[in-house]
């Protein structure tokens, strides 16, 4: 059973008041250095994310007959549309902090529209497939393992993800859908999740650690060394995350394979409920 793709309306507040401060307190992931410039970064590359997913899907919203999918395909765009306004307003309160988040927002965008220029459409699509395959794995991840949400704290980022998370898991089987519906090759597909895993690994990776060389409390070696070392007992990089996200390159794959229904079916409750963690920030 598919879970109703249904944007919902929201606003987030970022001020000091909600866990985000500058000083010495701005590492918001627990006080953990190298993880508050990771989710940084990841936050810096959703709103030209969105942007480009968004696109390639919209290419094709016209060759889809089957009202269901059309219905999901509306719900999609509503749904990133409004991830990437959340994650532009968070991202200057980053940069506010000293992360450079306007930085790697204009080299997304660069990169981004190059492949857009470049690339066939349909191959784009099969980027954003492969891309949003990442960000359910990773979100499914958050809202699976109580190490991921112990992470984030009680900041106001915390509620930010979790939120994405749960869209994101919703949504997670459009864009593969539309790819497959236009024609798409499973050849195509899996060269370029191939491609995507380098590339975006390699961009994050750079992106994190340019972010870090501009932080003082990088230049305290012991810190440094002990936050990297704590990478190797990451919720996110577990054994079992990298197998799901390798199952992408299985022929005859599908993210629904995965069933997410009763996560979805909890976490909606808990942050939407009647007396939902996130029911005050709904509009």
């Amino acid at each position: 059973m598919s879970t109703p793709i249904k944007p919902r309306r929201i606003r987030f507040d970022y001020g000091p008041a909600t866990g985000l401060e500058t000083g010495e307190r701005r590492h918001y992931v627990q006080g953990d250095l190298v993880m508050s410039h990771v989710v940084a970064t990841l936050s810096a590359m959703f709103p030209e994310g969105e942007d480009f997913f968004v696109r390639s899907v919209r290419h094709y919203a016209g060759r889809i007959t089957d009202p269901r999918l059309k219905k999901d395909v509306a719900g999609f765009i509503g749904q990133e549309v409004t991830h990437g306004r959340e994650h532009r307003d968070l991202n200057d309160r980053l940069q506010e902090m000293g992360y450079p988040t306007h930085r790697v927002d204009r080299m997304v965008k660069r990169a981004l529209s190059m492949y857009w220029k470049r690339l066939p459409k349909i191959s784009s699509l099969a980027v954003t497939s492969a891309l949003e395959h990442y960000t359910a794995a990773l979100a499914e991840t958050l809202l699976i393992d109580p190490r991921a949400q112990e992470l984030l704290g009680t900041s106001e980022v915390r509620s930010v993800l979790l939120w994405h998370a749960i869209e994101e898991s919703e949504h997670k089987a459009v864009a593969f859908d539309v790819y497959r519906a236009v024609g798409g090759t499973e050849k195509r597909r899996i060269w370029t999740m191939r491609w995507m895993t380098f590339s975006f690994l390699f961009g994050v990776t750079m992106h994190t650690l340019l972010s870090l060389a501009g932080d003082k409390a990088a230049r305290n070696p012991k810190r440094l060394f002990k936050s990297f070392a704590a990478l190797r007992h990451s919720p996110f990089l577990t054994k079992e995350v990298r197998q799901r996200i390798r199952d992408y390159n299985r022929v005859g794959f599908h993210p629904n394979d995965n069933d997410n229904t009763a996560l979805l079916e909890k976490w909606t409750k808990q942050l939407f409920g009647e007396q939902g963690e996130l029911a005050h920030n709904l509009k």
